[in-house]
């Protein structure tokens, strides 16, 4: 079986002459393979290699390379070759003595060589001779040569199912099974000389992950990261990250992962993680007895998890747990594994990544409130009059109790204007201000609104104002009782503004963080800020059989207020009965469907700009316009015109009404599904309106690729005319000359401009052959 003639992803092309923030993509067509589309490979013949599992395979140049492992009834030491290009497997050729039959060892490749440590050897068909290894091969790719370094001093304990990476010219292990005791110790070598190399056990500080084996490690931006494994009662779905500069470990928290947000994968053991990107792919494993075959992603800037949904054409792998995985370009290769009844597997399969630039959303707002440019709202906190600077714009999507107190301060501004300037109100003119959009309005005669709020102190206040604009807020630092009793500050903010998914995301955090040194603090700030749930789950967490002595041994206790000391008495000595809801948690609204909804008319009283598409006035918002684009920022910083109002245009090019729309929802909540023809003209707006990076663009050509089809093609070739889009029209006249019996019966055909007809015409007169014209002579 040969698959030679498979489709591979097009190289995108940047234009390093245009501005560095955004890298500019060209339309060069392509064959392109599908995103998020798992392929069946040729599986490993069994005269080449055995099926197997608890092997290692590796990437180099356009091949993976299998070696070790065990077929179920011995351990394997021989090296396959599988060629991604034209999918063939081979015995790579090997010379000098290799290592010993194992499996569970670690595989990694440094320069032109691969690098085999540890793992466990002997006879398991007789079960003799059975012991785990610490030894260290080199095998050279360009010679075949296999090399045992022969390392003088201290050694690692010999181990395996152990974690092992490449970072800074050094081979770093970490934990795995010494035979007796689950390890969680790391040790690195440098790769860069034979002779002189020594190991160096870290030390390592912060949270170290709980010994365990049968986990994978994989680098992500300068990190090493580990999850889950075999760590016995321990075992937890924790993601750690490994700092390598100041040898620091830290877990990364998941309690901001709001109920109805995708959690993390399931606790497991025996499973891969690769690096492709901003993120790590999780496939497979054993999982609470289970074989799982979704594919979860991490994406280490948002720190969010995600299960991929493959694409409709896609050939699934089938669960399975000991497999090894490895990445070539933008694609992850799987082999072999246990899968169901024990069975070893000599599957390969190939899963196209997607590589979009991130979504930018979150952080442009976040700036925009850190900058302090174009606010137009000043709060006034508390009894001290502190005062916090803001945006009306993202304020008003995001809060309806704040909104109202905007409206309010609006009204009272309007009428003490009014009073200043001698004009008599009149009930029929309330509320004027906010019956016609701000953008009809001369843009220099907006003040500063200043709203007062008394119930507000200025430090949960930011906090808050931190969640509007961006979604998030801090996580609490590890033993700084400080920043959980601010939390629950702003927890009682979130109450009082009815902001349902901040709620949310305060009592996580704060019960995620409460320990035995905090636990009574957090109680007391919780009954005096009458914050009952926080409340109660303090007092359960003291009372826990493991809790309850260490926490009433300590100084805080004594100093705990009389009543609060009698409440944990109480339960200690009897329980109350423990209360299940059925009602649904209300988890609010998020940034993207508030900024959707403020945009579809929720927004439009708030309005203070006009955009111009043709003559036409479209109302929008300053600040959310400069938040997303460098243009409208140096615009409404230099050049704000006197009248409020912007023409529209993408270069010398004016887009469609409906283009323009898909513009603004990409602008105002990162909305990238428009239909093919608007991705023409939106095509170069990151360059020219200076998005944070061309997210857009990508979104747009893929979209190109994927869905020029019959029923669509004329209204792109009339986008692909317009914009200049050149290769692009050329695509839809080849399209309409092999497929014109279906396109003729189109009724846009006839509304083409006769310049289109004309370029058809001649496309079709191209590709009819002298015999074709012969033969349509011939019925004249």
């Amino acid at each position: 079986m040969s698959c030679k003639s498979t489709k591979v992803a097009p190289s995108v092309d940047f234009d390093h002459s245009c501005s560095d923030s955004v890298e500019y993509l060209t339309l060069n067509f392509g064959p392109f393979e599908t995103v998020h589309r798992w392929r069946r490979l040729p599986p490993c013949d069994e005269f080449v290699g055995a099926r197997r599992s608890k092997h290692t395979v590796v990437a180099y140049r356009d091949a993976i390379y299998v070696f070790g492992g065990d077929n179920g009834k011995n351990m394997l030491n021989d090296l396959l070759r599988f060629d991604v290009k034209d999918c063939s497997w081979c015995r790579a050729f090997t010379t000098g003595t290799p290592p010993a039959p194992r499996y569970h060892h670690s595989a990694v490749v440094y320069g032109s060589s691969m690098f085999v440590f540890g793992g466990y050897t002997g006879d398991i068909y007789s079960n003799s001779n059975l012991k785990n290894k610490n030894d260290l091969f080199e095998y050279k790719f360009a010679t075949g040569q296999w090399t045992e370094w022969k390392v003088e001093g201290s050694l690692p304990v010999a181990r395996s199912a152990h974690g092992a990476t490449v970072y800074s010219d050094k081979l770093w292990i970490f934990a795995g099974y010494d035979g007796n005791a689950r390890l969680n110790d790391m040790w690195t070598i440098s790769l860069q000389d034979r002779e002189h190399a020594c190991w160096e056990e870290i030390d390592q500080s912060g949270e170290i992950p709980p010994s365990c084996c049968n986990f994978p490690v994989a680098v992500c931006r300068d990190k090493m990261f580990v999850f889950s494994g075999q760590s016995g009662a321990k075992i937890t779905n924790n993601l750690f990250q490994f700092e390598f500069k100041g040898h620091m470990w830290t877990r990364i928290p998941t309690e901001h992962l709001l109920r109805g947000s995708p959690p993390p994968p399931q606790r497991r053991y025996g499973h891969t993680m690769v690096a492709f990107d901003r993120h790590l792919y999780v496939v497979g494993g054993a999982a609470d007895n289970t074989l799982p075959n979704e594919l979860h992603c991490y994406d280490v800037d948002s720190q969010t998890w995600e299960v991929i949904h493959p694409s409709m054409d896609s050939e699934m792998p089938s669960g399975r747990l000991f497999h090894a995985a490895a990445v070539i370009q933008d694609a992850m290769y799987i082999f072999g594994g246990t899968v169901d009844n024990n069975v070893r597997s000599g599957e390969m399969y190939r899963f196209q990544f997607s590589c979009y630039p991130k979504c930018t959303l979150h952080e442009d707002y976040g700036k925009l409130f850190e900058n302090r440019q174009f606010c137009d709202v000043e709060f006034i906190l508390g009894e001290r009059e502190e005062k916090v600077m803001g945006h009306i714009a993202i304020v008003t999507a995001r809060c309806q109790w704040l909104r109202k107190k905007i409206l309010q301060a609006w009204d009272r501004q309007r009428q003490k204007t009014k009073q200043e300037s001698g004009e008599e109100s009149d009930d029929g003119a309330a509320g004027g201000q906010r019956d016609i959009p701000a953008g009809h309005r001369p843009s220099g005669t907006q003040l500063m609104l200043e709203v007062a709020i008394r119930e507000a102190e200025a430090q949960p206040f930011e906090v808050l104002m931190q969640f509007l604009y961006t979604d998030h807020i801090q996580y609490p630092r590890r033993g700084h009782v400080q920043d959980v009793l601010l939390i629950m500050d702003v927890y009682k903010l979130a109450l009082s503004f009815k902001l349902s998914r901040l709620e949310q995301l305060c009592v996580q955090y704060i019960e995620a963080s409460v320990d035995l040194q905090n636990v009574l603090s957090v109680c007391e700030n919780a009954n005096k800020l009458q914050l009952d749930q926080l409340k109660e789950h303090c007092l359960n967490f003291v009372v826990k059989e493991s809790h309850f002595n260490q926490v009433i041994m300590t100084k805080e206790f004594e100093h705990l207020s009389t009543p609060l000391i009698v409440e944990i008495v109480r339960r200690k000595q009897q329980p109350p009965p423990r209360l299940y809801s059925d009602q649904p948690v209300d988890i609010g609204t998020s940034l993207v469907q508030d900024m959707k909804a403020y945009l579809e008319g929720g927004g439009l009283e708030f309005c203070d700009i006009i955009l111009l598409l043709d003559g036409h006035p479209r109302p929008a918002h300053k600040a959310i316009l400069a938040a997303r684009s460098s243009y409208f920022e140096a615009m409404f910083r230099s050049f704000m015109p006197e009248d409020g109002q912007v023409n529209i245009s993408i270069g010398e090019m004016v887009p469609s009404k409906q283009a323009f729309e898909s513009m603004l929802r990409y602008i105002y909540y990162g909305d990238v599904n428009m239909p093919p023809e608007d991705s023409l003209y939106l095509f170069a707006a990151p360059y020219y309106y200076g998005f944070s990076n061309n997210r857009l663009q990508a979104y747009c050509k893929q979209n190109l690729e994927m869905n020029v089809t019959v029923e669509n093609v004329l209204q792109i070739l009339e986008a692909a005319d317009k914009t200049q889009a050149l290769d692009m029209k050329k695509h839809c006249l080849h399209i309409i000359v092999h497929q014109f019996i279906k396109v003729s019966k189109l009724p846009n055909l006839r509304s083409l401009s006769q310049l289109l007809l004309l370029d058809i015409i001649e496309s079709l007169a191209t590709h009819i052959s002298d015999k074709q014209c012969a033969e349509m002579g011939s019925d004249i």
